[in-house]
């Protein structure tokens, strides 16, 4: 039996996660949690998870830096990351962080039972669309979209920035100073060539970046 712990802040994906995988013989939801914290809180002495299903994006600490604390917890725990950014540099920068599967919300529920036995049993899984698009990127790395050039803390600040956050919102969730906040938003604001923010959020709106 894999024994899941759902991670995503929204109740009725919970709800219709545990839904679909209550009609399998192989698979239980031994708990559910809304934010990062709570997730290192349940895991911490935890000996009934056999897989993290996680939603990428989630109040407080989330996204990479909330993988990257999950590892440093409980570093043989598989990570899936079940997202609905279905984009190739957010699963990469996942994976890189110690995710073992990546697949999108908009996924097919064979797909999403798939994943989790395949990264259960100890392999990875990356949605097929994405896996596409991460070996055409390493193909032709000149042809990466200029979001690829970002740091992964660049990255992150862009997205709440996209999402109407001011900096010292940004400084709060991130657990940084303003003065930093404000460098990297200097810096991907460079990166990206973009003048404001609403050319932050054009962007992200044309690529379906951070839906």
């Amino acid at each position: 039996m894999i024994r899941v712990l759902i991670a995503d802040d929204h109740a009725i994906v919970r709800e219709g996660l545990k839904k679909i995988l209550a009609l399998t013989q192989d698979i239980n939801v031994t708990a559910e949690v809304a934010n990062g914290a709570e997730i290192i809180k349940r895991l911490r002495g935890a000996a009934d998870v056999d897989l993290l299903l996680l939603d990428f994006v989630m109040p407080g600490v989330s996204g990479v830096d909330l993988i990257g604390r999950i590892k440093a917890c409980c570093a043989d725990l598989p990570i899936l990351v079940f997202s609905m950014h279905n984009e190739s540099q957010i699963a990469f920068r996942a994976i890189k962080a110690g995710a073992a599967g990546f697949i999108s919300k908009d996924s097919e529920p064979e797909i999403l039972l798939k994943a989790i036995r395949k990264v259960a049993g100890g392999g990875r899984y990356i949605d097929p669309a994405l896996a596409e698009q991460l070996a055409y990127e390493a193909a032709f790395p000149e042809q990466r979209a200029p979001h690829a050039l970002l740091s992964d803390r660049e990255l992150e600040v862009f997205r709440m920035l996209v999402a109407g956050k001011r900096v010292n919102e940004i400084a709060d969730q991130l657990a940084i100073s303003n003065k930093t906040v404000s460098t990297h938003k200097q810096h991907l604001m460079e990166k990206m060539r973009a003048s404001s923010t609403a050319e932050l959020v054009r962007y992200a709106v044309q690529n379906s970046l951070f839906r």
